[in-house]
């Protein structure tokens, strides 16, 4: 089983980015199944049902979400219906969309999660506990369990990638929007990375015009976001399991130029 991760899609730019190299991706390291992060993208904030349908026409399989999945009030209708679309499980229960989808491969079902971090993030309930519960509902369905944890502290990710090991398949962060150098198979076999990047302009702070957040930073004034066209990359890993064991043997990252 070969997973695509590709993270954070932002806006226009990220659109673009994975409409180039998806396909490719996908051919050239022979992927069963790919999942990306699409909280961002629409305009940097949200999603729709036509981007997302765009997204899943461009052979992306799963979408996961973060903190602004609900930004565009005009998608909500869209995210009751639609189970492809992942929301993170730890939110209020009311909140709309769904707490994980189990995507059929023809290597195996895989479980896939999402969930947000609460150091510096919109209040949320505990991860650790929401995560505990959802893995005894889905592990008798599935023979991968993959975990989408969009958190902005790197210690809360690493404890929460060590206190899961060996209870998921995958553990990949999102939400920082820069990737970080430390794939890795935990000691009890799990594939974790602390943040695997952002898909879209990467001349930009956080896909956003430099200049404006630099003017923002050097003034404190409030300034409309635009997101940024230039210096586009994509961000994302490969994780590889060994079909009969079902634990991860390979995580490596993709840091492109298109």
């Amino acid at each position: 089983m070969n997973i695509l991760f590709i993270g954070d899609i932002f806006a226009s730019a990220g659109r673009h980015v994975t409409k180039v190299k998806v396909k490719e991706l996908r051919e050239k390291y022979n992927i069963d199944l790919c999942i990306a992060n699409c909280e961002n993208a629409a305009s940097g904030r949200g999603i729709t049902e036509k981007i997302a349908g765009d997204l899943f026409n461009d052979e992306i399989d799963v979408l996961t979400g973060g903190n602004h999945l609900w930004d565009r009030k005009e998608s909500f209708s869209y995210l009751k219906i639609e189970r492809r679309i992942v929301k993170p499980a730890n939110y209020p229960e009311k909140a709309i969309g769904f707490d994980y989808f189990i995507s059929t491969t023809p290597k195996g079902k895989v479980a896939i999660i999402n969930l947000c971090g609460q150091s510096f993030m919109n209040v949320a309930n505990s991860p650790f506990v929401t995560l505990e519960k959802l893995i005894k509902e889905v592990k008798d369905k599935s023979d991968y369990i993959f975990v989408d944890f969009h958190a902005e502290a790197t210690a809360e990710k690493r404890s929460f990638g060590f206190y899961f090991d060996g209870q998921v398949s995958a553990i990949v962060g999102t939400h920082t929007h820069i990737q970080t150098a430390d794939e890795e198979i935990l000691p009890k076999g799990t594939a974790y990375i602390t943040d695997v990047g952002m898909t879209g302009s990467h001349d930009s702070v956080i896909g956003i015009k430099k200049e404006i957040i630099i003017e923002k930073m050097m003034t404190g004034m409030p300034n409309r976001y635009e997101p940024s066209k230039g210096g586009l990359m994509i961000n994302a890993v490969v994780i590889e399991f060994d079909d009969k064991t079902k634990k991860a043997k390979k995580i490596f990252r993709i840091r492109e130029k298109v």
